[in-house]
């Protein structure tokens, strides 16, 4: 019975997963960005009416943000609206918190799938494939343990939605190339499928940085190999240009049209985002953002255990493979895992090149380098589906147990930690709620809507006012709070 039905075992262990993660993203505080945006505030306000970034193209405007419209666009409308609908069934503060539990799940629901259908190639999620696909990508979506380290899914949700929201999109972006590639599915993009896709490039492109370079890496690349698979096989007896236009027009045109404008559109993105004033925080000179990006590296392997155990179970299996007998997806799977130490290395060297900011003090953080750490849960989660499908049946047992300890610390390491939670912020939106003052002094047990204390309360007049929009007070008030104590 349990040799026939194992799979529904671990369809109920990735649904307790699914509800324990929405359980913790409902924990987190609000961060200090939510409200300037939501609002918004005057800095803010400018992308919000300019999609394109025309001013910072022809007006050669600084303003905050001119590549990332559609970002702000989301959690402008989405912490307008959605707070507000859910106030039908939650309290007002509830339904702030829900909403942003609610869009972080989502990015979780939807990066554990697209990458399980990638590796599985099977889009129903009863699928005895997809399912153990998906359980190797979700304990590796750390919401605690090991988030500070590798986490996809920040804790503040406009990170989140920064982030790995638009990653998971680009990944959907390229969910039918990527199955052509791994398991040979015809690549047949109908003409709603193909507006749809068209729509992603727009909106993925202007989604900020991180999301132009990813693709100014892969597409080209992918066409430069697809061009020479096809110019391989021609006669060289048709001569070099002639083989090159045979071979150009060998390619899906509806595959190079779609990657040539996202190409196009990733470099306009990065044109413009030179004009956003938010590089001008913190600069320090390019020769010395290159020499602290071995220090970005060593923190990254040595913070906590996560990254490093992942990168271990990685050569591990690029070994196993290589031992194992030969077949078309193990020599995809290998090869995907090359491209992408490839990848990374590329990525990594570029990084500096995208500006500063001081809370990446040494260049690289888990959000800058977000398209590496998921490239690695993908070919982490492939190879090791390869392995479970592919070995023979004693060294699959082996392997099988060696998997389930590795799943086992992951999950084990995710547990909650209290001070991580926000009840001292909602015991701070309760003080606030319930003073009759028109300035309001708060404890400094921790910061409110803000990273740090708000010392002077004139700041705090956009998180009073969007607490307000939601219900949380019910007059518009100010507050400060004194200053953290120094360190000792």
């Amino acid at each position: 019975m349990l040799k026939r039905n194992w799979h529904y075992l671990l369809l109920l262990f990735l649904i307790g997963d699914l509800a324990y993660s929405g359980w913790q993203y409902f924990q987190f505080p609000l961060d200090g960005d939510l409200a300037a945006i939501v609002l918004p505030g005057k800095a803010y306000s400018t992308v919000l009416h300019d999609p394109f970034g025309l001013r910072a193209l022809l007006g050669h405007e600084r303003y905050p943000a001119p590549n990332r419209f559609f970002a702000h666009l989301l959690l402008h409308e989405y912490f307008r609206r959605v707070p507000l609908l859910l106030q039908g069934a939650l309290s007002p503060l509830d339904s702030v918190y829900a909403a942003g539990a609610l869009l972080k799940l989502a990015v979780h629901t939807l990066l554990v799938y697209v990458l399980a259908v990638v590796i599985s190639n099977s889009r129903n999620v009863l699928c005895r494939r997809f399912l153990l696909a998906a359980v190797l990508i979700t304990p590796l979506l750390q919401a605690e343990g090991y988030g500070g380290q590798m986490g996809v899914i920040d804790w503040s949700v406009t990170y989140a939605a920064f982030y790995a929201l638009p990653m998971s999109l680009l990944l959907l972006f390229f969910l039918p190339f990527l199955r052509a590639a791994l398991h040979g599915t015809p690549l047949r993009l109908s003409a709603l499928e193909y507006a749809g896709l068209l729509g992603l490039v727009v909106v993925l492109a202007l989604n900020g940085p991180i999301i132009p370079a990813v693709v100014l890496l892969v597409c080209p690349t992918a066409l430069l190999l697809a061009w020479r698979g096809h110019f391989a096989t021609l006669a060289s007896g048709l001569g070099w240009f002639r083989r090159a236009t045979v071979a150009v027009g060998a390619l899906p045109w509806r595959k190079v049209s779609l990657f040539v404008l996202f190409s196009a559109l990733s470099l306009y993105s990065l044109y413009i985002g030179r004009n956003n004033s938010e590089n001008e925080w913190a600069v320090i000179p390019l020769p010395e953002r290159y020499a602290r990006l071995p220090f970005g590296v060593y923190d990254e392997l040595t913070g906590k255990l996560g990254l490093p155990l992942l990168l271990i179970m990685l050569l591990v299996n690029a070994w196993l493979i290589a031992r194992s007998v030969r077949t078309p997806l193990g020599a995809k799977a290998q090869r995907a895992l090359q491209w992408l130490g490839v990848f990374a290395l590329v990525y990594i060297l570029l990084l500096p090149l995208g500006g500063y900011r001081a809370y990446r003090e040494n260049v690289i953080r888990r959000d800058s380098i977000l398209p590496i750490i998921l490239g690695m849960i993908g070919c982490f989660a492939l190879s090791g589906y390869y392995l479970l499908t592919h070995l023979p049946a004693v060294a699959r047992r082996r392997y099988a147990a060696a998997m389930a300890v590795f799943a086992a610390i992951f999950t084990v390491a995710d547990k909650p930690r209290a001070r991580d939670f926000n009840t001292c912020e909602r015991q701070q939106f309760a003080t606030l709620a319930q003073s009759a003052a028109p300035v309001v002094l708060l404890p400094s047990d921790c910061p409110l809507m803000s990273w740090e204390p708000l010392t002077d309360y004139r700041s705090s007049d956009i998180n009073t006012a969007i607490m307000y929009h939601w219900g949380i007070i019910k007059t518009p008030r100010l507050y400060y709070q004194k200053p953290f104590p120094a360190a000792n």
